[in-house]
């Protein structure tokens, strides 16, 4: 199959498109838009994580599973992410503007020990859903037509355990299983033809792999600290099962095919999904005041069957920096004086490259967290608030240049759960 799969044809059809998780017109390709692995509050940072341990008790570390000494506290979180893209391009000076909604993580976790701690989430890893129609004269009288469909979510469910050797130093271990179907077709006619001729490739997947971590920090004078950490996710340890039809048919109805004639069918398992990914992070800051990190992120790149052809995603890199700042922790008088002021920036290098143009993002972000109480045995419930400002692509080339607004919201519980209570 020659294919012609112009980014400018799918930003055209997401004119037509429901709304789904993610409506990037990248989307489209490979395994979809891949989701940050960022709680709220560290997307308010940038994405830092990997040398990020909170000061305080209410939140888990699934990105760096080490980096969790302080969690006392039992802490149940939900959050939920409204998304705003707006798309432009100079191919018929195209724009269009796609919003979308979900639940973006749910979790749950507790110490098991002073020294041992246990966490439970589930998040979205990836969604495309798009549809897109192009017309093109290749004769007189004859037209070239080409609808391209895609749908389908993979999302994820995350176990993690961290253990402090010493009060220094920690390790943690992070079991990631993916599961979900994935879907994309490609129908080609001709005015002049009778048949039509699809492309379809069907990825039904179950897998999953493990995150090691370690996370080190030093305390230092004047109530300062230095932080350093270590990730590394293995590729995947499971496979995905992929189908891939070629045939002939034409539609009897709106969707049944009628005269359907094979013309090359392949069944595969591929385990060249979820690729290894590497961090390494470093930060410094005081107890309770601020704190200030910085990261670097590599993901190695991958090839999965598209439409019957590899589809190549290149390595990615990804540099991040951020922080937080509280003004006074323990002003029970002045509510924001309690408040964690959140802040960051990253750029990336992505995996997808079209015509020799690389398609690379950056953004800056920013973030609250609100506690509920005064009290300080309730303050570490709280809201997290997060919104990230940033683009992605350009408009070179008739490429497609992504703009986008991210609201991300936390509800965060904490408690002393599953403890025994001791009497005298």
């Amino acid at each position: 199959m020659k294919r012609f799969f112009v980014l400018p044809l799918i930003a055209a059809g997401f004119l037509m498109n429901a709304q789904t998780i993610g409506n990037s017109p990248y989307a489209a390709f490979g395994i979809g838009d891949v989701k940050y692995d960022n709680t709220t509050e560290i997307s308010a940072m940038g994405g830092i994580s990997t040398a990020y341990i909170w000061d305080f008790n209410n939140n888990f570390n699934f990105n760096n599973p080490a980096a969790n000494k302080n969690l006392e506290l039992t802490t149940v979180k939900i959050e939920g992410t409204h998304e705003s893209n707006f798309f432009k391009s100079n191919f018929d000076n195209l724009s269009v503007t796609k919003q979308s909604t979900y639940l973006s993580n749910i979790s749950i976790a507790f110490p098991l020990s002073p020294k041992v701690k246990f966490g439970l989430g589930y998040q979205p890893y990836s969604s495309k859903k798009y549809s897109v129609a192009s017309q093109q004269n290749v004769a007189e009288n004859v037209i070239k037509a080409n609808v391209f469909r895609g749908e389908g979510t993979l999302s994820t469910v995350q176990a993690a355990v961290s253990y402090q050797i010493s009060p220094e130093f920690g390790l943690g271990l992070r079991s990631n299983f993916y599961f979900g179907n994935l879907y994309d077709i490609n129908e080609l006619t001709y005015s002049n033809a009778e048949l039509i001729n699809g492309y379809e490739t069907k990825n039904k997947i179950k897998t999953f792999n493990f995150t090691l971590g370690t996370a080190y920090q030093k305390k230092l004078e004047n109530d300062r600290k230095l932080t350093l950490g270590a990730t590394y996710t293995f590729g995947n340890t499971g496979e995905m099962e992929t189908s891939y039809l070629n045939t002939t048919y034409f539609y009897s109805g709106i969707d049944e095919k009628s005269n359907v004639s094979i013309i090359d069918q392949q069944n595969s398992k591929d385990s060249n999904l979820i690729p290894m990914e590497f961090s390494l992070g470093a930060g410094y800051g005081k107890d309770a005041k601020w704190f200030l990190g910085t990261q670097l992120d590599y993901k190695k790149g991958e090839t999965i069957q598209f439409l019957g052809q590899p589809f190549i995603n290149k390595d990615s890199y990804k540099i991040a920096a951020g922080g937080w700042y509280i003004p006074n922790y323990n002003n029970f008088r002045n509510y924001f004086s309690r408040v964690t002021y959140r802040y960051g920036a990253y750029y990336e290098k992505g995996n997808l490259s079209f015509n020799g143009t690389d398609i690379n993002q950056f953004a800056i972000t920013g973030g609250l967290t609100l506690p509920f109480e005064n009290k300080s045995g309730s303050r570490m419930s709280g809201i997290d608030l997060g919104l990230e400002l940033g683009k992605r692509g350009t408009i070179d080339n008739n490429m497609i240049r992504q703009n986008f607004v991210n609201l991300k919201i936390a509800i965060n519980f904490a408690d002393k759960w599953f403890r025994k209570t001791l009497y005298d």
